[in-house]
């Protein structure tokens, strides 16, 4: 995996000036192809070039594009838009890291990229139905996504391709002054944690308490959840006395919420991985297109000038690679 993860910085540093605030409510599920989140169909993250309808551009990657999607002048991109600085709801509009790295792409692609919102669990699901072009929602890159596999190993659709672009591990996020004194996340074993449903972190969750099982300690109790924020939630009240989480969502969380009154994270991260772009297994031209977008962003800088605006620049990748999960 072409990575690189230089010393990290204190997120306070570049957060401190950033107004956005913390979604700590669901976002509904607006299924509606084309439509924003506030349904004004002006999905955030527009890249500058074609508007919709455009059949042509100056940009330098338009070519690349399939069809259809030069034809319409838009890639439609589902998301999860409760997952602050990733991808979150402020002013009606979705906004964060993913959002303002679409911008960087799309000024290299020729095309908006507009963002609905749906929870996690169904977004390939909308991707392989066609009523999204691609998936861009802190999604792990693993090789059960690409083949089609469920948590189980059984078949359950055609997969997809990723193009990778951010790096990041799992971690504990727990109340603010850790009343339970957990540690890591092999203090876990017995306790009831949060996570949201169909993620990454949901597994390394699983992983750990079958290690402790293993190890002649109680399974933990895990709580799965539709949206991140409804897991949030319940460890912020007490129901739960853990969550698990991506680092820089979980390191948001402990310096936005309440102020930064309400979480603080535990230990260290965990299983490094990367995120990626979701595209059809049947849409190589699109996949491809993605890719060489994403090899410009960063070899002009405004890939970098994105994460850095939110605090994630430690997660930055080196070059544009396709399907490097495992």
């Amino acid at each position: 995996m072409a990575t690189r993860r230089p010393t990290r910085r204190t997120l306070a540093t570049v957060l401190a000036a950033t107004t956005a605030s913390l979604l700590l409510s669901a976002c509904g599920d607006q299924t509606a192809a084309g439509q924003g989140i506030d349904g004004s169909g002006a999905g955030a993250g527009a890249g500058a070039g074609a508007g919709s309808g455009a059949a042509k551009s100056d940009a330098p990657l338009f070519a690349k594009l399939p069809a259809d999607i030069r034809a319409a002048g838009v890639i439609k991109v589902g998301t999860d838009a409760t997952y602050a600085p990733m991808e979150f709801v402020e002013n009606g509009k979705i906004v964060g890291v993913d959002p303002d790295v679409a911008a960087a792409l799309g000024k290299h692609l020729g095309v908006r990229f507009e963002f609905t919102s749906g929870t996690f669990d169904s977004l390939i699901t909308s991707l392989n139905s066609g009523r999204q072009d691609i998936v861009m929602s802190s999604m792990n890159d693993t090789l059960a996504r690409q083949q089609g596999l469920d948590d189980k190993g059984q078949k359950t659709g055609n997969g997809v391709d990723f193009v990778d672009y951010f790096v990041a591990g799992t971690v504990v996020y727990v109340q603010k002054g850790n009343p339970q004194q957990i540690r890591s996340i092999a203090d876990l074993c017995g306790k009831k944690t949060a996570v949201q449903r169909g993620t990454i972190f949901e597994e390394a969750a699983k992983n750990r308490s079958k290690e402790c099982e293993a190890s002649g300690k109680p399974a933990i109790a895990i709580e799965s959840f539709p949206t991140d924020a409804e897991a949030q939630t319940r460890v912020k009240a007490g129901g739960a006395v853990a969550g698990v989480n991506d680092y820089p969502v979980a390191a948001y969380l402990a310096l936005k919420a309440d102020g930064g009154n309400a979480f603080e994270v535990v230990g260290n991260q965990i299983e490094a991985g990367p995120f990626g772009i979701a595209v059809a297994k049947d849409n190589p031209e699109l996949r491809d297109a993605l890719k060489a977008a994403l090899a410009a962003c960063i070899a002009d800088g405004s890939y970098q000038k994105a994460l850095d605006k939110w605090g994630a620049g430690t997660g930055a990748v080196a070059s544009a690679n396709v399907n490097t999960g495992s």
